[in-house]
């Protein structure tokens, strides 16, 4: 069974002329970088319109934040609260709108968001979803409400869990168990943070549950160790996922998902690693807002800038990136091999911020879509939900095999070809 992967001496050469480099051209450069940890608005893609006697509303994201919806009287408004998105340029959606007549966003908290639509008039949230493929867009959609149901549901107390998230108790993982595959199992989503919600059923939990019954096989296989994010439905950051998988010296991390989609347009199971697009922003991003210590395994980043820890970075994850396109390879083999639904498209490209580690192989498995009845039905299966895990812990093992394999090929380490 593999180990957790090490750099070869080839590689901290490249990465010592790379750092040589990068020092010298240092004081050049980052005078042009500009970096920022906030989710960004993209307004190109964003709108504001109004449908008949309401109003649709389409955020695009550049990456899942969570998210709160409410309404608040005297004049009547809505309040969005996000986990922080920078919301420059929407001021000009107003124009589609004849319902929303203003705009205002500011920081209400350190680390929170708040984005003010003014309204011409009582409204109701008829629509309100977070969808994550193949890109992150929140839509609501407002219709009118007479004057006593908009003053109840203004009444309505505040939630709780918001102002202070609940966040699950962090423990450092276990040491490394020899001759074992360290895997992460990330359920996404949690807490404050339900996901995807349909017919009364939250992603959130959906997750949960099948991150307990594939975890429990890994274990009773007695070849893993097995290392969860969260083990109940608590809130987690997006980057406490991955430096929990930092901490674990992690083999592989795999994140669960359930995303929803207008029916028809996406069903069976989908396997996303990260974009080459997103590489670049991921490393610049990952460069200013984690420590320095908890970015790659055995390279100490602490005293570099932001420029020489992502030029390290992109290094690590060009490593990395083989790596993940077979074990794409072998899950989709796996899956299918199976009998199991997969989408048209198995395995895509995407910027999810928990693939975001640059030396440790990471994939985002989409089950299913809970806005397909078919998929809902799947996932809420006992039956189906053990097959798949049966398939994912088949594709673990095969690429694990094949990455021994290719290991025992490298240099010094071939046969001689007598």
């Amino acid at each position: 069974m593999p180990g957790r992967w090490d750099v070869s001496i080839f590689a901290k050469m490249k990465w010592l002329a790379a750092l040589f480099l990068v020092l010298c051209l240092a004081p050049v450069a980052a005078q042009a970088q500009e970096l920022s940890a906030l989710a960004r608005l993209e307004p190109g893609q964003s709108q504001i319109s109004d449908q008949g006697a309401g109003v649709d509303i389409r955020f695009s994201l550049s990456q899942p934040v969570p998210w709160r919806v409410r309404f608040r009287a005297d004049p009547p408004r809505l309040v969005l609260d996000v986990k922080e998105v920078d919301w420059t340029g929407v001021q000009s959606l107003l124009q589609g709108s004849a319902h929303v007549t203003g705009l205002r966003a500011g920081v209400f908290r350190p680390g929170w968001s708040r984005l003010v639509m003014d309204l011409a008039g009582p409204m109701k949230l008829a629509l309100s979803e977070m969808t994550t493929s193949p890109d992150t867009r929140l839509a609501l959609r407002l219709e009118p409400v007479d004057q006593g149901m908009f003053n109840i549901m203004t009444a309505l107390p505040e939630l709780p869990g918001w102002d202070m998230p609940e966040l699950a108790e962090l423990t450092r993982p276990p040491a490394r168990m020899p001759g074992k595959l360290t895997v992460v199992i990330d359920p996404g989503h949690g807490g404050i943070d339900p996901g995807a919600e349909r017919d009364g059923v939250s992603e959130a939990r959906l997750m949960l549950t099948f991150a307990r019954e594939f975890k429990e096989l890994l274990l009773r296989d007695g070849r893993f160790q097995v290392v969860m994010t969260r083990d109940g439905d608590h809130f987690v950051p997006l980057e406490t996922r991955v430096s929990i998988a930092r901490a674990a010296a992690a083999d592989l991390f795999l994140s669960f998902h359930a995303d929803a989609l207008p029916e028809g347009e996406a069903v069976g199971a989908t396997l996303y690693s990260l974009s080459a697009e997103a590489s670049d922003a991921a490393s610049a991003a990952l460069a200013e807002r984690h420590d320095r210590d908890d970015l790659l395994a055995g390279v100490d980043l602490t005293a570099q800038d932001d420029l020489v820890a992502t030029v390290l970075m992109d290094m690590a994850r060009a490593e990395t990136q083989p790596r993940i396109d077979r074990l794409a390879k072998a899950l989709e083999a796996s899956i299918k091999g199976a009998g199991l639904k997969m989408h048209s498209r198995p395995h895509q490209t995407a910027g999810f911020s928990v693939l975001k580690s640059p030396d440790i192989p990471s994939m985002l498995v989409e089950l299913g879509f809970m806005s397909s009845e078919r998929d809902l039905e799947r996932l809420n299966d006992p039956k189906w939900r053990a097959e798949m895990a049966e398939a994912l812990r088949a594709g673990i093992l095969a690429w694990s095999d094949d990455e021994a394999a290719i290991r025992s090929l490298a240099p010094g380490k071939a046969a001689s070809g007598d």
